[in-house]
């Protein structure tokens, strides 16, 4: 049996959190409220994990540490950077192997597939940011300073996830309103399950085949908005989703006063455009099949 600390209890790091403990190990998992699932083998710790030392304390002995911690949408320069930081110093001082949750946002605007290796040409600032953190993250391990590899993963489904999807047009078509979408209501996008993501993060933990390179998490054929929100509505027994593109003007107007809504404008490009994600190099080096559609959506309807 081996420690694992995971930094995070979202959606990932929860699911992360239990399918190691179902699988015997013991499991630190590192939040600033102490929050996490309930099992026997996951011990829920109320710490800072921005703090090396504090980081470096509660990884002491650990075989791996998965930085699956978010931040608020924007605010990614402020919280995400000093955490990355840390996970490198106590992943250094403690030998674990660090693994951190990443996304597609490094590779800016691209036209076909996305593949491990796509170069990062980010446009955006959380793009960039995306793609600094992980070139820190191999500089060091090329250095030999620590084992690093990186797993991404598009939108995601599952419980309790936030995305445009899950935040703006489940709750109002499931409840039989119209909805305006700031996106390209037919590209095709890909979309994550988190399960897999946790399969993914656990698996590159372990294997050092995987150390000092990305991977993506398969995922699932991709499907549109408009497809995915009618798909959901079947599940959930509601009428068919009536839905329209937001213009992007509105989108512009609306993030004077919205935070959240002005970092949207910086992305738009993943839902205007097709948004595909080639997992092909992970399923073949590892094994590892994305869950059916249907079953993350239904989990996530539910």
């Amino acid at each position: 049996m081996s420690l694992h600390v995971i930094v995070g209890a979202g959606p990932v790091g929860s699911a992360t959190a239990r399918l190691l403990a179902d699988r015997g190990e013991q499991v630190r998992i590192v939040t600033r409220r102490g929050t996490g699932p309930d099992h026997p083998a996951i011990e829920k710790v109320a710490a800072d994990a921005s703090d090396p030392s504090t980081l470096t304390k509660l990884a002491n002995g650990a075989s791996a540490l998965y930085n699956c911690a978010g931040a608020p949408y924007h605010q990614w320069p402020t919280y995400l950077p000093p955490l990355a930081a840390a996970c490198l110093t106590a992943a250094h001082a403690t030998d674990a192997v660090l693994v951190t949750t990443s996304n597609l946002y490094g590779y800016g605007p691209v036209d076909g597939p996305m593949t491990e290796q796509t170069p990062q040409r980010a446009t955006s600032v959380k793009g960039r940011l995306r793609a600094h953190l992980w070139r820190e993250a191999l500089a060091a391990h090329e250095a030999g300073d620590v084992r690093a590899t990186e797993v991404r993963g598009s939108d995601y489904l599952g419980a309790d996830t936030q995305s445009l999807l899950s935040m703006l047009v489940l709750p109002k078509v499931l409840a039989g309103a119209r909805v305006s979408v700031p996106a390209d209501l037919d590209a095709p996008h890909s979309w994550t399950y988190t399960g897999d993501v946790a399969r993914t993060l656990v698996t590159v933990g372990a294997d050092e085949r995987a150390w000092g390179r990305p991977w993506h998490v398969p995922s699932a054929a991709p499907v549109s908005m408009r497809e995915l929100a009618a798909r959901a509505c079947a599940l959930a027994g509601a009428p068919a989703p009536r839905l329209s593109t937001m213009p992007k003007a509105v989108l512009w107007l609306g993030g004077l006063s919205d935070p959240l809504v002005r970092e949207l404008r910086e992305t738009q490009y993943q839902f205007r455009r097709p948004f595909l994600l080639d997992s092909s190099a992970t399923t073949t080096t590892f094994g590892i099949e994305a869950n059916p559609l249907a079953e993350s959506l239904r989990e996530m309807v539910a």
